[in-house]
């Protein structure tokens, strides 16, 4: 062998079978001295455990001359016929030969940036870069030739790797894959992309595996915050409710952002005041919302909807100060002095913040207003929140305050509308002779918010009332202005008297008018649907026109129920087309219900089978009214309705003859005193002697003037309902009205006088004229 390289063969019990003249040159001993020996004796020291394990490492041989001679020696098999080790072939060079430089190939793998590392078939370290070796916090020398699961923590992550070193191994295939794992030398996990790939002589047989482990973590948490982000834009807002959008907040931070995280608002966003724009120096706020990955949130200290004064030096008062997420960290003055306070305010929790290392506090802010602040803290997890952590709490925090904002508003919005349409609605319906009567008025539960839906009972002239009931098209304030002023419309129209379909056209004119604008230009949004119903108890006739609205129904006092066979007509605003009128004779007892279609109406039911249901539902037994309202939408109403309901039930009653007294007056001034007469006899014969002076005055001044400006035919009615009505009527179409007698006309007094005289009084059109009428008190018990 030459002089530059020196070798030996030992046998498998350790004697040296062969000596080269570099090994003679190197140690000093001739082969008739070194063969036979044992190699024990050749060494200074024994060799190292690792370095036998490999085959290769340091040893100390003892010079011919007894100075000790390092040197690195590599050992290569020599098998026997049956592949076991018959010997050893040793190498080595020699110490004072200059060692070569390093190939271009061995600098890039000793210098990269990633981490690489060879191991054999048998998953046995052969070669590390630095980079290796500095994750794994120990030399090269101390891992070359040990089994990898000798030198890793017994884990998940570490199982998973060593299959991927056996599979290449095995298959010659290369495998990628990702991980989330830690190493010896880090103080926490990172995210690693690693790449394996077979090394193969020439013969194509695999001889080792390398691999290459990119340092992934920065891009991973990237992805994680914009993974968390899209979350947000998901899962916050998806209702309407201040408490919920916290909560879903919340959810959303614990446990992967925050160990403990909550959120607490300023007073004024959970009530109906108005936006806050300075702060104290004492800030209050509510807590709203809190989770922990500990069941039971055992690390607060405040309860749920518990409000609690934050003093200036605490985070989430500096955040709410300076706009801008605080970070605070343990060891810092303020934190110390926060979790002290917090212990001292909770100390039953004190073990479970013995660990809090790391706190955030970010202000929730929407629209340049402050809402609240919420709050992240860190205990196990082991990093601290650090400036990435702090832009994604701000987008965080600035998408669920937006939505918090969203939810205040359409909170205040609907309080406004409900107020509105509650000041609007009847609340005490006045009493009369002609219906019982019973309403149930339900908001709307949707995003959409509340709706236009109202009801109306109004008393007419002549004992009679009108029932009324529609829908304005939208929803929210402008759909609840809209209704008050549909609402005033028809109370007004209903004062004139009008017939049902005669309403109609006025309040579709109003409409019409109300979606136009200053310009001209015509608001297709406004809209509205309308039922109009008019009950005369005396002549037990119901007479009703509808504008886009579902037909009422009317029970019978047998038990029959059915809808009232009618044209609806367009709704109102669609201007230029006719209603349609339609009578029906009803028997005392009978129940009539009008309703919105949002009792009936939904995306998944069947208008006609609702119907159904509605005319089945009236039908049922009740105690009262009241109650058949009640059974009715429980059985009718969809489980979550996505519009308001109305539900109006008016039972009918009937004035006999024994209340009503009529006579036909011929147009003879002469028979004035006549018709006083009767009228005073009437009286007495309802025992009602008190009434008469007022009721002659009113009978001769209404009679009087029909003979001399009206037409024939004449007559006078007297009703005794909840008051005394007296009626005159005639065929001309000309109303009267009040004027101011002068002092020397011998007439213009009379009506003046009759108004003087009564509660009200007024007069309607008929089809064949009009009637006169005055309404007296009757004397109460």
């Amino acid at each position: 062998m030459e002089q530059a390289s020196a070798a030996a063969v030992i046998d498998v019990r350790g004697i040296v079978t062969g000596w080269s003249e570099g090994a003679r040159s190197l140690t000093g001993y001739p082969a008739e001295e070194a063969v036979g020996r044992s190699v024990g004796a050749l060494l200074a020291e024994p060799p190292s455990a690792t370095s036998v394990a490999a085959l290769a490492g340091p040893v100390v041989l003892r010079h011919r001359d007894g100075s000790p001679l390092p040197l690195t020696v590599r050992a290569c098999a020599v098998l026997g016929a049956d592949g076991t080790p018959d010997g050893y072939v040793l190498t080595t060079e020699p110490p004072s030969a200059p060692a070569p430089a390093p190939s271009l190939a061995e600098q890039a793998f000793e210098q990269a940036s990633m981490s690489l590392s060879v191991f054999d078939t048998e998953q046995r370290y052969l070669r590390l870069n630095g980079v290796a070796c500095r994750v794994m916090g120990v030399p090269e020398d101390a891992l070359v030739g040990r089994y990898f699961p000798e030198s890793v923590e017994d884990a998940e992550h570490s199982r998973g790797f060593l299959r991927n070193l056996r599979l290449v191994a095995e298959t010659g295939r290369p495998v990628r894959y990702d991980s989330w794992a830690g190493a010896p030398a880090l103080n926490r996990e990172h995210a690693w992309s690693i790449e394996m790939w077979p090394l193969k002589d020439a013969a194509g047989e695999p001889t080792g595996v390398a691999l290459a482990a990119f340092d992934s973590t920065e891009q991973y948490l990237a992805q994680q915050r914009l993974a968390l982000l899209n979350e947000a834009a998901a899962g916050i807002g998806t209702t309407l409710d201040v408490v919920r959008t916290a909560e879903e907040l919340v959810e959303l931070l614990v446990p992967r952002y925050a160990d403990f995280a909550s959120v607490d608002l300023l007073e004024w966003v959970l009530g109906a005041d108005e936006p806050q724009t300075d702060l104290d120096d004492q800030i209050v706020l509510r807590r709203v919302a809190h989770g922990s990955a500990t069941e039971g949130t055992p690390e607060a200290a405040m309860h749920l909807s518990e409000a609690d004064v934050y003093p200036p030096f605490s985070p989430p008062a500096r955040a709410l100060r300076s706009g801008r997420a605080v970070l605070s960290q343990a060891g810092e003055p303020d934190f110390v002095r926060w979790v002290a306070e917090r212990n001292a305010r909770s100390p039953a929790a004190r073990p479970f913040r013995k660990g809090v290392h790391s706190m955030i506090a970010v202000p929730l802010r929407a629209r340049g207003t402050t809402l609240g602040v919420a709050v992240g803290v860190r205990m196990s997890h082991p990093d601290d929140y650090a400036a990435d952590d702090a832009v994604l709490a701000e987008e965080l925090a600035s998408r669920a305050a937006v939505c918090i904002d969203n939810a205040r508003r359409f909170a205040r919005e609907r309080s406004t509308a409900l107020a509105l349409q509650h000041s609007l609605l009847p609340r005490d319906l006045p009493g009369q002779a002609a219906v019982e009567v019973a309403h149930r008025y339900l908001p709307s539960g949707s995003l959409a918010g509340i709706g236009g839906d109202w009801f109306d009972v109004i008393p007419l002239s002549g004992g009679r009332v009108a029932l009324v009931v529609g829908d304005v098209v939208g929803h929210g304030i402008p759909s609840s202005a809209t209704m008050g002023r549909l609402c005033t419309a028809v109370r007004t129209l209903a004062d004139v008297d009008l017939p049902p379909d005669e309403l109609l056209t006025h309040l579709d004119d109003l409409v019409t008018h109300l979606a136009t604008d200053d310009t001209g230009d015509e608001v297709a949004e406004l809209g509205a649907t309308c039922l109009y119903a008019v009950y005369d108890p005396v002549s037990r006739r119901l007479t009703l026109a509808a504008a886009g609205h579902p037909p009422p129904a009317v029970v019978l006092p047998d038990g029959t129920a059915s809808l009232v066979p009618m044209t609806a007509g367009p709704p109102l605003g669609v201007g230029g087309l006719p209603f349609e009128a339609v009578e029906l004779e009803l028997p005392e007892g009978a129940t009539v219900a009008l309703y919105t279609d949002g009792l009936i109406e939904d995306r998944n039911r069947d208008v006609d089978h609702a119907t159904a249901e509605l005319c089945r539902a009236l039908t049922a037994s009740a105690d009262s009214l009241d109650a058949l309202c009640d059974s009715v939408l429980k059985a009718v109403m969809p489980e979550e309705p996505s519009d308001d309901v109305a539900l109006l039930l008016a039972r009918t009653r009937a004035l006999g003859t024994d209340r009503v007294a009529t006579w036909d007056i011929e147009p003879d001034p002469a028979l004035v005193a006549g018709a006083r007469q009767a009228a005073t006899e009437q009286l007495t014969a309802w025992g009602l002697d008190e009434e008469a002076f007022v009721t002659e005055l009113v009978v001769s001044e209404l009679v009087t003037n029909a003979i001399r400006y009206g037409e024939p035919p004449i007559q006078l009615r007297l009703i005794r309902d909840r008051a005394l009505i007296c009626e005159v009527s005639d065929g001309s179409s000309t109303s009267p009205h009040l004027r101011r007698a002068h002092a020397y006309d011998e007439g213009g007094r009379g009506l003046l006088l009759v108004a003087q005289l009564t509660q009200r009084w007024g007069s309607r059109q008929t089809g064949s004229g009009k009637t006169i009428w005055a309404e007296q008190p009757l004397p109460t018990d």
